[in-house]
């Protein structure tokens, strides 16, 4: 019997990282340079460990996952270059800086809507593994 080749074999297996490893990544480079780029190494690379890192920052910051939510769902409506300018893109200080450094990243980029979409995307899944992150503690507490 032959084998065909295996699914995601040119897919290299991603290393292990601990979240104090993700925290140290470069989100902004990430989003640089994966926000608008073809599916490959950066788009992986921004959405898988750019979004479990931007999870972290924002979870140690004790970010809630709605107020992500909603901010993803202001730049799919506005745009990154407006949700950039807000005064409070996040409700507390420490995460509002840190995303705003993101947001701005985003807009140097001036991907239009594409960049916008992606953006938004991007966020919607930051805000997904905050919310895993969360409930994996409640459930570990118990």
């Amino acid at each position: 019997m032959t084998r065909g080749p295996a699914v995601n074999a040119n897919t290299p297996h991603p290393p292990h990282r601990t979240d104090d490893e993700l925290a140290r990544l470069d989100i902004p480079d990430l989003l640089r340079h994966g926000l608008t780029a073809a599916p490959g190494p950066h788009r992986t690379a921004l959405f898988g460990d750019g979004a479990a890192a931007a999870a972290v920052l924002l979870d140690r910051l004790a970010t809630e996952p709605r107020s992500v939510a909603f901010l993803a769902d202001t730049v799919h409506a506005g745009g990154v270059a407006r949700a950039a300018e807000l005064p409070e893109p996040l409700p507390h200080r420490d995460a509002a800086t840190l995303v705003r450094q993101w947001l701005r990243a985003a807009t140097e980029l001036d991907g239009g809507l594409t960049a916008d979409d992606s953006a938004a995307t991007w966020l919607h899944a930051v805000a997904t593994i905050i919310e895993l992150k969360q409930r994996a503690r409640e459930a570990y507490s118990r």
